[in-house]
């Protein structure tokens, strides 16, 4: 699998599974009506460095991306959003994602890195902790799952 940064000319291929991850409003605290044009700008954003996850055949399977959580004094603590094609699910997208944003986070020089709100129902709980992060504290109730009602929204760290 080849993870790359992305260009403008990958989010045609990112769009269709963000839109239903986030359409899901099962992982994400997005509106699940965000247009296209919206998402773009949420992901893709210029201060963010965007990534890709391209399988054998050239496809894009998932989709990362590596900013700062805090700004001045604290600039050094990462933050991170990542995607996985849901068909794609399994396969070890989401490892690969993670332990290269991972490397690019530390190679650019952040201490830490911080998820502000991950929700407690969502698989990749077990995979950040696999990575090493803790989990720092639950909101709890915070997030309104379709399938389970209100569940607590994790705040996850692991030092760099």
């Amino acid at each position: 699998m080849l993870i790359r940064e992305a260009t403008a000319a990958d989010w045609p291929q990112i769009w269709p599974f963000w839109h239903r991850i986030v359409a899901a409003a099962e992982t994400y605290g997005w509106d699940p009506d965000t247009s296209q044009e919206a998402a773009r700008a949420l992901w893709m954003s210029p201060a963010k460095r965007v990534y890709v996850a391209e399988d054998p055949t050239g496809a894009v399977v998932g989709s990362a991306y590596l900013t700062p959580n805090y700004g001045g004094p604290a600039a050094g603590v990462a933050n991170a959003g990542f995607m996985v094609d849901p068909d794609r699910g399994g396969r070890g997208v989401g490892r690969a994602l993670a332990e290269h944003v991972l490397a690019e986070a530390r190679a650019h020089g952040y201490r830490a890195m911080v998820f502000n709100a991950v929700v407690e129902t969502n698989p990749a709980v077990a995979l950040w902790t696999s990575l090493g992060f803790t989990i720092l504290g639950t909101v709890p109730g915070a997030f309104d799952h379709p399938k389970h009602g209100p569940v607590g929204l994790h705040i996850m760290y692991r030092a760099l």
